[in-house]
């Protein structure tokens, strides 16, 4: 049985493909008015034409005046979902400086900007909601050629965690979701090749990548839901298995569901 978010208003970034689209998909069949961000304006002409109650704005969200004029019309706002990202694959050695600041400017800064925008009016509103941030779990695993994406996705955690913190006296709840690979188009760029696939696969007990962007959206919506009695940031592991303790291609370490009690803030982030 799905949620509803029947009255509720949620804005959904990196809507045009993959895991973001199939969340805005999933928000406005569960009843929410969807409001889709993303920077490609074909992608948001097929997105409507597959559900007219969406709302699409386009938008390069690395242009930070051109992202505060396309959302500052968009009216108030109870669900946020971060998933715009990109993943520029470099080995360490071959890091350059324009994909490094690329994706550092979408994965973070942007989650920075959007979240302020969105934050501001639900506390001006005084009604709360909830924001949930898409990271993934190379923010705390070591993969081979995603030294800038790990990088960029264990900041976005640590930013949730203080987002967390400060937004929850505003009854403002933030999470964020670690999934594994999703085979979407950027999924695929990391792990279209068998032969390195096979190593990260041999450490998922389910033996396979989630496929179904189903299996990743419902987490997100589920997380929407803001009748949760404590105000935390999580991290779910979407991938049917636990993080693996250390590979050839990859070094992770074992995770769990951390919670952060904000009823008293004054205790900061505690253990």
């Amino acid at each position: 049985m799905e949620a509803s978010f029947a009255g509720k208003r949620a804005l959904v970034t990196g809507a045009g493909k993959g895991i973001g689209r199939a969340t805005a998909l999933a928000l406005a069949r569960c009843g929410a008015k969807v409001i889709a961000v993303t920077r490609t304006q074909a992608d948001l002409n097929s997105l409507v034409e597959e559900c007219a109650s969406i709302t699409p704005v386009c938008v390069d969200l690395t242009d930070w005046g051109a992202t505060e004029l396309a959302l500052q019309g968009v009216g108030p706002v109870d669900l946020l979902v971060n998933n715009a990202a990109c993943a520029n694959l470099q080995p360490f050695l071959e890091v350059t400086p324009d994909k490094f600041d690329q994706a550092f400017s979408v994965n973070v800064k942007a989650v920075v900007q959007v979240s302020q925008l969105v934050a501001r009016g639900m506390k001006a509103r005084g009604s709360g909601g909830s924001i949930v941030n898409v990271s993934s779990q190379a923010s705390q695993c070591a993969l081979r050629d995603h030294a800038v994406y790990c990088a960029t996705k264990a900041a976005l955690d640590m930013l949730s965690k203080v987002m967390a913190l400060e937004l929850g006296p505003h009854q403002i709840r933030v999470n964020t979701v670690n999934p594994t690979v999703v085979m979407t188009d950027m999924g695929r760029l990391g792990w279209s090749d068998p032969e390195k696939a096979k190593s990260m696969k041999s450490r998922i007990p389910l033996g396979r990548f989630a496929g179904q962007l189903q299996q990743s959206s419902s987490g997100r919506t589920s997380l929407c839901l803001c009748s949760a009695p404590v105000y935390m940031e999580i991290y779910p592991n979407v991938r049917g298995s636990v993080t693996p303790q250390t590979g050839h291609e990859s070094m992770c370490s074992t995770s769990s569901q951390r919670e952060i009690s904000l009823h008293d803030p004054s205790r900061g982030l505690g253990t």
